[in-house]
This record gives structure tokens, sequence and C-alpha cells, in this order.
């Protein structure tokens, strides 16, 4: 990272440092000078080279009649034996001059990572004040000033990455920058795909709130010629400072009418235009003015704007790279998802939807396709990792699979040991899950699965009564972990009787995990919804559970195959249950026909043996 775009901090506090109205030491363990601001150099007449490097309390210290003050009883150095902090105004420093300095001070130990390794004291010529009550409240006041000023840069940043929400973020800016930097705040930003266009998404203002919501919205385009404030801003992406001078001039461009505007109804007397910029482009500037009479900004506060434009204009970078990431990825697994394959009379769906946020786009995938006997495979899967290279990923594994078992007539678990060594030897892809299924039987039935589990959550058998069943044999080691360390383990064969009319549902763990749900509670949720469903068509099936869950974060690829009824004549397959559209389908609810009317009767769960369940009766 360059310095530019690393945390600014360091530029900060050196000014904050070297326009502090009150002398600076940091003194070592040995208590030598390693450094004193300008402050400090100017009371006492000294240069950096006379001070720098020499021993604190022999150069200065001295007793009220000029004679050396013995160092064990030097006030100022009992912080480096006791890591206490202390203070005092009856002390005296040696000018450069020979004359004595008396100083009111305080000394606090400096740590880092726990351990002393110095201390800081910060002095005031003595003599300047009346008593000790008037200098302790200078001093304490300039303290207060500068937390409250390092507190809201912590308070800013902390609000800066706590949303990925541009609009929420810019308007929580500038609300915190009001009263503390000035009397009113807004941001302006470009926007995105249209150049020129700008849209003011944020006012504050004290007391005229409606006032402030009354002034954004679109604005008019950046002029090429405009020399306003904010033009110069956006281009040069340094700050502007406006007096009341460049406040009264008449602006001339539709964007400088619209920018005087906040001036005229807010007031203003002094303002600042910071840039929301990183090193590659330029967002959007954030205003700032006071309305008092002879206010201003000092340096130290164009540090801090220009710092707090500059980190947001990091977290919108951010954001729109995590924005191009998602698209990328998801257009990238929505290519992989191919329409179903129709076999008989058996029904497939599928639903793919991506993650809410580009950082949890990933690996999941599902795929179906006949192999060269005929046969008719399932499979989903996930592979490790959320961003544009797990979907990369997911893209290979799939590939692999299909090409390892298409003409193959083997058992599943050998199809999975071979895809597991392909990965390890063949690909840089990490770990994945997959669940890899053949249906088997003739036409008219009956029908049966044999599968091996990556990994994997377990398949969902529901019968058309409500009675549901995970599938949790044929459980083995994710893919990419056995033969990388050669432990040997594999994936056996398991097989199941799939009844007529019943559904089976592969799913990947964005549909029963989250952040706020485990995965043992987000199964029983799952097995609740699917038995209640049970008699529901295949495509509304999938459609009101994904509703009724709801499910948020991770993305979620789902596959479904509803069994005929027993000794079903063969029938035209419905194009609607296996066309591009409705395999690629991103949302419950987006079907052509009429949406399905919404259950709302809760079944209980039911065991395989148990009472059926069921909602469409």
């Amino acid at each position: 990272m360059n310095g530019e775009d690393s945390p600014p901090e360091i530029g900060f506090m050196r000014a904050v440092f070297d326009s502090l109205g009150a002398g600076v030491f940091v003194i070592d363990l040995a208590g030598r000078l390693t450094t004193a601001n300008p402050r400090a150099r100017r009371l006492l007449g000294r240069s950096g080279k006379n001070l720098l490097g020499s021993d604190m309390h022999d150069l200065l210290h001295r007793g009220p009649d000029g004679g050396e003050v013995p160092r064990s009883r030097c006030p100022m150095l009992t912080v480096l034996d006791d890591g206490q902090p202390n203070e005092g105004s009856e002390e005296f420093l040696l000018r450069g001059d020979g004359s004595l300095l008396p100083i009111i001070w305080a000394a606090t130990p400096l740590r880092h990572d726990g351990a002393t390794e110095g201390a800081v004291i910060v002095f005031h010529d003595f003599s300047l004040h009346r008593d000790a009550a008037q200098q302790t409240a200078a001093h304490l006041a300039a303290l207060e000033g500068l937390t409250a000023r390092l507190s809201m840069v912590a308070e800013v940043s902390t609000v800066l990455i706590s949303t990925m929400d541009m609009s929420d973020m810019l308007n929580r800016l500038a609300g915190l920058l009001v009263p503390d930097m000035g009397d009113w705040a807004a941001v302006d930003v470009r926007t995105p795909g249209q150049t020129g266009e700008l849209q003011r998404v944020a006012v504050h203002a004290l007391g005229d709130h409606a006032a402030a919501r009354s002034l954004t919205g679109p604005l008019p385009p950046l002029p090429e010629s405009s020399r306003s404030a904010l033009a110069r801003a956006l281009r040069s992406a340094q700050p502007v400072v406006l007096d009341a001078d460049a406040l009264a001039e008449r602006p001339e461009a539709p964007l400088d009418v619209a920018h005087q505007e906040l001036f005229e109804r807010l007031g203003g007397t002094s303002a600042v235009v910071v840039p929301l910029h990183t090193r590659r482009q330029v967002f959007g500037a954030l205003t700032v003015a006071r309305t008092a009479a002879g206010s201003s900004y000092s340096e130290a506060e164009l540090l801090v704007l220009a710092d707090l434009a500059r980190r947001a204009g990091l977290v919108m970078e951010g954001a729109e790279l995590f924005e191009q990431q998602r698209h990328v990825a998801e257009t990238m697994q929505r290519q992989l998802l191919t329409p179903l394959p129709q076999v008989g009379n058996l029904r497939m769906a599928a639903r793919y939807l991506p993650a809410q946020s580009a950082a949890e786009i990933g690996g999941d995938w599902y795929d179906s396709f006949l192999l060269g006997d005929g046969v008719l495979t399932m499979v989903i899967g996930d592979v490790v990792g959320h961003d544009l290279k797990a979907a990369a990923h997911m893209a290979e594994v799939r590939n692999m699979l299909r090409a390892l078992a298409w003409d193959r007539t083997e058992p599943p678990s050998l199809i999975m040991r071979r895809l597991d060594e392909a990965m390890t030897h063949t690909s840089d892809a990490p770990m994945a899950t997959c669940v890899f299924s053949r249906i088997e039987g003739p036409e008219e039935g009956p029908w049966r699965l044999h599968w091996v589990n990556a990994g994997h959550p377990p398949p969902l058998l529901i019968t058309a009564d409500g009675h549901t069943r995970f599938l949790e044999e044929g459980h083995g080691p994710l893919l990419g972990l056995s033969s990388a360390l050669h432990m040997g383990l594999g994936w056996p064969n398991a097989h199941a009787d799939l009844p007529a009319r019943s559904t089976l549902l592969l799913y990947t763990d964005g549909l029963v995990e989250s952040r706020s749900r485990d995965i043992e509670a987000g199964l029983v949720t799952l097995r609740r919804h699917a038995a209640a469903l049970a008699r529901r068509d295949i495509e509304e099936f999938l459609d009101e559970l994904l509703a009724r869950i709801g499910p948020s974060g991770d993305d979620v690829a789902l596959l479904a195959l509803r069994i005929p009824p027993a000794g079903a004549e063969d029938e035209p397959p419905r194009q609607h249950a296996h066309s591009p559209a409705a395999a690629n389908r991103s949302a419950p609810g987006s079907r052509v026909e009429d949406t399905p009317v919404r259950d709302t009767s809760e079944p209980e769960l039911s065991a395989p043996d148990g009472p059926p369940a069921d909602d469409a009766a």
C-alpha cells in the first residue's frame, strides 16, 4: 500500500504536534530528548540541534536559584521509574540565554505493546499566567480539543466501514461533521455510468432540517469551463477554501448556481470544499461551512477534513470494486447454470440466488445432465471461498466432474475419487463440497437414487404425504482433502428408493445457515417448510420454499426432482420447468404465470414414519 492510500494519521498528528500552544518534549528511558516541538524550542530559546540527543535533566532542569537539581529529586523523571503520570508547577528550565523559565508541566509515560518506552512532557511558560488554575484550565482545554478531534476521526472511520450502502454512509458522514466542523455539510457525488452527472445525496444543517432535505437531488452536469470551487475540487482533487469574498462572487454555470444555493438557503461566511477521492479517481465532493461572522478554518482543520474525505473515497472505491466483482462472478455463475434435461415424466426445477453482498458471492453451483448410458445425474456443490476466484474455481470443478462422469457407468464413489485426484494434481481449486447422484429406473418407475456426498449438507427427500428424511448416508470427506493429505478416505455409495410423487431436494448451505442462524436450526426449518409444501407444483415448491425461509448473506443454489405417479404414461415436457429462464431464476415469485398464493399454514415437522404434513389438501 502506497503512502497516499495508507491511513494518513502521520501528517495529521504532525500538524497537531507542531501547532500546539504548549511545549512538548519526548524523552527515552535514559532521559534523553528525542523530540521537541517548535513551541518548546521557542520557549527555551534553543535549536533542535542543541536539544535533541541531550539529557533533559542535565541540560534544562534547574532550581529556583539557578542551581542544579539532584537527579533523584527530578519529578519529571519519576514517570520513567514508576510508570505513573505526574504534574507540577514549581520547576524551572534553563533557557539558551541563561535565564530561567518557570513552567507548569505534565509528564505521561509513553507505552508501546504494554511496556514503557519513554515519556511525554507538556509544559507552558508559567510566568504568562497569574495563577496555576488558569494555566491548568488552558492545558486541559488544549488536550480536550485534541481528544475531541481524534474521537471524531475515530467515529467517522467507524461509520465509513460499517455499511456498504454508500448513500447511508455519506449521509451519516455529513451528520457527524455538524456542528463540530461546521454549521452545515453537503455531499455531492458523481452518478455511476453517466459522465458529468452529479447527485447531491446528503445535506445536514443545524436546526433547519427541512431546508437541508429539500436541497438534495440531481444536479446539473459539471461544465468544462467552470472555475467554481466545486468544479476545481472535483478536477484537481485538492481542497478549496472559500472566504466571504469568494462566496460573494456571482455564479455562472447551472452547477455553480446549485452550489451557491446551499449558502443562500443555509448561510455561510467561510467554507471548505474537499474532494472524495483516491489516487485513481474522484467520486464527488464534501462541502462544510460556518455561518458565524469572522469564522475561518485552521490548517489543522483542513487536514482533518481532507483526511476524512479521502477515507470516504477509499470506501467508495472499495464498494465500486466489490460491485464489479459481484457482477462478474454472478454473470459467470449464470452462464454455467445450463437448462435442465427432460427425462420422461421426471420433473426438475432449479433456483440460484446471488449473495446480497459482493464479498459473499462464491462458488455455489447445481448441474444435471445425461450420462453416456442414458442415466440422469443431479449435482450440487460449493467451492470454498467467497470471491471471484471461488466462482472461477467452481467452473473448473464443475467441468472436471462433467468430463469424468459422462461416459462412465461406474458407481458414484469412483467418480468422486477421480474428481478428488484431479483437483489435487491438475488444478489449483481449493476444497469443495459436492453431492453427485444418479437417478435410475424404467420410464414407468420405480426410481432409485444412487449417490455420494463429499462434505455437503444432506439431500432432503419429501414424500407426497409430507414425510421428510435427510439422506445422510454416503457421506465422505471434502473434495481436495483426502488425496492431498494421503488420508486414504473414501466415499461410500448410498442407495435410496424414490417413492412415486416424492420430491428430492439438493441445496447449498446458504439456504440453511447464516450469521444469525446455525445450520442445525436451519435444517429443522427447511424440513418443516418442505413438508408443508410437499404437494405443490415443483416450481411453486421452490419459489414458496425460498419465500418462507428468506435466505440472506451467502449465495444459494437449489435443485429439485419430482417423481411421477406410479405407472404414469410419458408426457410432453412442460417448457417452463426446463427453460433457461426457469433454470436461472434469481428470485422467488418471478414466474411468467400468476404468482402462487402463499399458504400460511405451518404443520408440525413430521418424522419419516409420522403423520403426514400437508397444506395443499
